[in-house]
């Protein structure tokens, strides 16, 4: 055989022999390279969260990209920490995160940030140091008034009132309280015959809720109203009222799924109760975090984007110092619509 023979055959037999492991490097190297944009609730077994990473990955999926959908077991900022830095490991495009508090988790978030990844936060906000911008349901304000208001309605103009919230500190429902109390001390001649008895925190898990709702009936026995602003903690009021037979003697109200409140808006636990579509919170979140991401927006006030089947959104200055997106204005579900949308969400 001659030698230009003997070298064309031993040529072949290389490419042969390692032409797998260039297609397996090729292939690592494709995986590595895949856009992948993470985002974290608060905690697992909580239906709104569940409709809000829905929402995420639908908006993620539909750019051509990949989910991350995580949550810890319990609602701390410690657990989330713990993703955060799985998710830094994974070399995330993006992580967007509804926080369990304003801000013990800036260490973990800014050094993600550090490394190049997108970080926003949405529905509950992380401080402005940690994040990019914050996707936010509806502005503050209007939720806390809005909601002092129904309790009134309620309560017709007189007797004791308590909130029932989620955990201590949760940024966006400290901010409602915060305008509920508002609302009450501006308009001191309307609420006059109006008493805040207590604000208790349910830690948005079903049982704590349910007890926290026993607690406040067996404390204050001539409580009018309840204002939950957390669709567990709704819930749980919702189901305890019923139950006790106390329907028409102690009202619920705040913010709650349809498919989860139908029964109590049906009995009459809930007269009316207030939302969002949290598909959409989510939904939103991912074209923010894209847009971040690709330098479309940056975060500053009056920039603006696109947010697929919602439409163009603006940026605008927040409370607390940062910026936001809002979704838009709560919708109120009562007797008149609740068919419409129980089976939706």
């Amino acid at each position: 055989m001659g030698t230009t023979k003997k070298s064309i055959i031993m040529i072949l037999v290389l490419i042969m022999a390692f032409a797998p492991l260039a297609l397996f490097a090729g292939g690592r190297s494709e995986a590595a390279d895949a856009e992948r944009h993470a985002f974290i609730f608060k905690n697992t077994g909580n239906p709104y969260g569940e409709k809000q990473m829905e929402g995420f990955a639908e908006g993620i999926r539909e750019q051509g990209f990949e989910e991350i959908l995580r949550a810890p077991d319990q609602p701390t900022a410690e657990a989330q920490i713990q993703i955060i830095e799985q998710l830094m490991a994974q070399r995330v495009k993006s992580i967007s995160i509804t926080g369990n508090d304003f801000d013990a988790l800036q260490p973990a978030l800014t050094r993600a940030m550090d490394q190049g990844i997108t970080v926003l936060s949405a529905d509950s906000a992380v401080n402005p140091a940690s994040r990019q911008v914050h996707v936010n349901q509806a502005d503050s304000e209007m939720i806390g008034r809005t909601l002092i208001q129904a309790a009134y309605d309620m309560a017709d103009g007189a007797g004791e009132i308590a909130i029932l919230s989620a955990t201590s500190q949760a940024s966006n429902q400290n901010l409602w309280i915060e305008w509920m109390q508002k609302e009450l001390a501006e308009n001191p001649s309307k609420y006059a015959d109006l008493e805040l008895v207590r604000i208790a925190y349910g830690d948005d898990l079903r049982d704590k809720s349910v007890s926290e709702t026993e607690g406040l009936l067996q404390s204050f026995p001539d409580l009018k109203v309840i204002i939950a602003p957390t669709t567990v903690g709704i819930a749980a009021a919702g189901r305890v009222i019923t139950d006790r037979g106390l329907i028409g003697e102690v009202h619920v109200t705040g913010l709650g799924l349809p498919s989860e409140m139908a029964e109590y808006i049906e009995n009459g636990a809930c007269p009316y109760m207030f939302l969002w579509n949290p598909i959409d919170v989510g939904y939103l979140t991912a074209y923010a975090a894209t847009a971040l991401m690709n330098g479309d927006i940056t975060g500053a006030a009056g920039d603006t984007f696109s947010a697929g089947r919602l439409g163009n959104f603006e940026v605008v200055p927040a409370g607390d110092g940062g910026t936001e997106i809002l979704l838009g204005a709560p919708f109120k579900f009562e007797p008149s619509n609740i068919d419409e949308w129980k089976d939706v969400y």
